[in-house]
């Protein structure tokens, strides 16, 4: 199914690396949101959800961009500014993206039926 029209939206990204490997992030979810509400409502759901199973230190770094970060991080997404939210556990880092994005009149993602041309993405890795 075709979208009509452009929107101003945001993309999201959750990637992750190993700190003793030498290997790229790796893109473990994406996420398409229409209002900064729902950008960083999308990470702070995730940050809740995986908190308890998180070490102190990143317990920690979860909660302060809970409780504070993510004001901040509001405030850049209603100016239009990228942003990045990040937590290590261990030897992860775990980094979330959200870059304001303007979504043009493709197929729609959540059709069971994409264009062939999706299966030819490639992730990169972030600018971390």
């Amino acid at each position: 199914m075709l979208t009509n029209g452009v929107r101003r939206g945001y993309w999201c990204e959750c990637w992750t690396r190993d700190l003793t490997e030498h290997e790229p992030p790796a893109l473990r979810a994406s996420f398409d949101a229409y209002s900064p509400h729902q950008a960083d409502r999308w990470v702070a759901i995730t940050l809740r959800t995986i908190s308890p199973a998180l070490d102190t230190d990143a317990s920690d770094e979860a909660w302060a961009w809970l409780y504070q970060g993510r004001i901040s991080t509001r405030q850049a997404l209603l100016r239009s500014e990228p942003c990045m939210v990040a937590v290590t556990q261990a030897n992860t880092r775990i980094t979330w993206t959200i870059r304001p994005v303007i979504f043009l009149p493709l197929a729609d993602r959540q059709e069971g039926e994409l264009p062939a041309c999706a299966y030819d993405f490639k992730p990169h890795a972030p600018d971390v």
